[in-house]
This record gives C-alpha cells, sequence and structure tokens, in this order.
C-alpha cells in the first residue's frame, strides 16, 4: 500500500500552533500501525510494515547501547514551510530538553535516520533531505530496503550535505568520525 497523501493550506496563522492543530486531529484519526507526518505543507499516512520496524528497532538498539536519548516517531517541527517531520529515528544531543510547547527543538538533533516505506521515497531523499539540512543536523542516514543500501548524509551547509556515503545492506556503518561516534551494523537489515 502507498502512502496517501493531501495538501493543506495555510490561513495566516502561526504555523506551529497549525500543525499542533493538525496533530492533534491526525493522532485522533489515523487507523492505528499508521504513520503520518506534515512535509512542506502536504499530509503523508501510510502503513509501517515488518521490514520497517526490523530496520527501525535495529538502529534504536546500537544507539540504545550508547545513548538514552534516542527516540522514535518524534514530532520535530523543522525548517521550511510546514515541515511536522516524525522520523523514525532521533538521537537528541545530552541535555535536550523540550520546549514549553512541550516539543522538542530541531536545533537540538544531533541525528536522524529515515527508513524508506513505499511511496514516500521522494520525500526522505528530497524535502526532508532538505528540512534536515537546513537545520544542520549533523548525520542524517537513509536506509533503503528497495535497494537495500544505507546513505549517509554529513556535513550540512546551505539546504544541502556536503558528504554523502553509501553502503550496501550487510556493511558497517563507520560514523565514528561523526557526532555519533560508533559504528552501526546492517547484516540484520531485512530487504524489500
Amino acid at each position: 500500500m502507498n502512502a496517501f497523501e493531501a495538501r493543506i493550506g495555510t490561513d495566516g496563522r502561526n504555523s506551529g500552533s497549525h500543525l499542533d492543530e493538525l496533530f492533534e486531529s491526525l493522532a485522533r484519526c489515523a487507523p492505528r500501525g499508521y504513520k503520518f507526518e506534515v512535509v512542506e505543507g502536504s499530509i503523508f499516512i501510510w502503513p509501517l510494515l515488518k521490514t520497517h520496524w526490523q530496520i527501525t528497532g535495529s538502529i534504536v538498539a546500537q544507539l540504545g547501547s550508547r545513548y538514552s536519548s534516542q527516540k522514535s516517531d518524534l514530532r520535530i517541527d523543522y525548517p521550511g514551510h510546514l515541515n511536522g517531520l516524525a522520523s523514525d529515528v532521533t538521537l537528541l544531543a545530552e541535555g535536550a530538553k523540550k520546549m514549553p510547547s512541550g516539543l522538542w527543538r530541531y536545533q537540538d538533533v544531533t541525528f536522524v535516520a529515515e527508513v524508506i516505506s513505499k511511496g514516500m521515497a521522494h520525500n526522505d531523499y528530497g524535502p526532508k533531505k532538505t528540512a534536515y539540512a537546513l537545520a544542520e543536523v549533523p548525520v542524517y542516514l537513509i536506509a533503503d530496503p528497495y535497494e537495500a543500501s544505507c546513505h549517509v548524509y554529513t556535513q550540512p551547509k546551505g539546504g544541502d550535505y556536503a558528504t554523502q556515503t553509501r553502503v550496501s545492506f550487510g556493511g558497517d556503518l563507520d560514523l565514528t568520525g561523526t557526532v555519533v561516534g560508533l559504528t552501526l551494523k546492517t547484516d540484520e537489515f531485512p530487504r524489500d
């Protein structure tokens, strides 16, 4: 099943409060087992399949061996027009605190991982990558079970990443030279 997409407009209200209202409505309506987020003002809802959960779980477990601040499906509002993103895995800087609104600041994000879902690759490789780069997220990982590879983006500058590394599933993702400071194993990442 592919993603459902709907475009929303704005009525001049603060985009943060508009996103808050939208997420509250979506949380009440979204079917169980589905994920949703708003990317550049478009609502996306899609099912999370077994492959997606296995890869996400592996990344969370590996980060958990070193960090206690990793989260999954945590909504953070990123730069750009109506970007309320719920990244598959988010690593926050040590000491990060929620804002009075109850949300985390994008400035405290040090690592983001997205696992490609059918019909969603264009967001992960396109506008979400741009939003993470604009937010200066130091490390952005895309795990793509359809091409059985990972793409690691580092050195954000001017809305893009200066460095990209591609590793096929089964290889090690050496992130020791980044803020993540460890090697992620991909040998158990399933393929679709």
